[in-house]
C-alpha cells in the first residue's frame, strides 16, 4: 500500500498571494492588448487561480478579465487507467475564445500531459489568437515538449516525490507541500 509523508511546506498562504500578484504584473506586462485577454483554469485547481488572478487585474487596471474553467477529464490519455467511466464537472466557457489571447492555468507543471489534454479541449471551443501557460509550480520531468510562461515557483523533485497545492476555496487550507510517497506494508 503506498503512502505519503509531508517532507516539507514549500510555500505558506502569504507566499501563494505575493507569487500571484507577482504573476499578475508579469500578465500584464507581457499582454499587449488587455481586450484580447482572457484565462481559463483547469478543473480543479487551475481554476482559483485563474478566479485569483483576474480579481488581481481587475483590482490593478480596473478592467475584467473573462475566466473560464475546462475540464479536461475527456481528453486525458490515461483515461482508462483512472475509471471506466470519468467523472465529468463541466467546462465552463461563457465567451468566445476566438482570436483571444489565452492564458491557461494549472496548479503544478509535471509531465506536461495535462497540458495536452487541456489544448485538446480548449481548441474544440475555437482557436485563439495565442495561448500562454501559467502555473504555479513547475517540478519538471516533462514527457512532452511543454513549457510555461508564467511560472511561480520552479521546484526541483524526485518521481517518488509529490506537489500537493492545498487551495482555501476547494481544500479550507492554503499552503504547498513537498510530499514524499513511499511504499510500505501495512501491518
Amino acid at each position: 500500500m503506498a503512502l505519503t509523508q509531508v517532507k516539507s511546506q514549500l510555500m505558506s498562504a502569504s507566499e501563494i498571494d505575493r507569487t500571484l500578484v507577482r504573476l499578475a504584473h508579469e500578465i500584464l506586462e507581457k499582454t499587449k492588448d488587455l481586450d484580447k485577454l482572457a484565462f481559463i483554469g483547469i478543473r480543479r485547481r487551475g481554476v482559483p487561480m485563474a478566479q485569483r488572478l483576474a480579481a488581481k487585474i481587475a483590482a490593478l487596471e480596473s478592467r475584467e478579465i473573462p475566466v473560464g474553467i475546462l475540464d479536461i477529464s475527456l481528453y486525458r490519455d490515461d483515461l482508462s487507467t483512472i475509471d471506466v467511466r470519468p467523472v465529468l464537472n463541466g467546462t465552463d466557457i461563457p465567451f468566445s475564445v476566438q482570436g483571444k489571447d489565452i492564458v491557461l492555468m494549472d496548479d503544478v507543471l509535471y509531465t506536461g500531459r495535462t497540458i495536452r489534454a487541456a489544448l485538446d479541449g480548449l481548441f474544440e471551443h475555437g482557436r485563439p489568437a495565442r495561448v500562454q501557460l501559467l502555473v504555479l509550480i513547475d517540478r519538471g520531468h516533462r514527457e512532452l515538449p511543454i513549457e510555461a510562461r508564467y511560472v511561480g515557483r520552479t521546484i526541483q523533485t524526485t518521481d517518488d516525490e509529490i506537489i500537493e497545492v492545498k487551495f482555501e476555496e476547494i481544500d479550507h487550507m492554503e499552503k504547498v507541500l513537498l510530499v514524499e510517497r513511499s511504499d510500505t506494508e501495512a501491518a
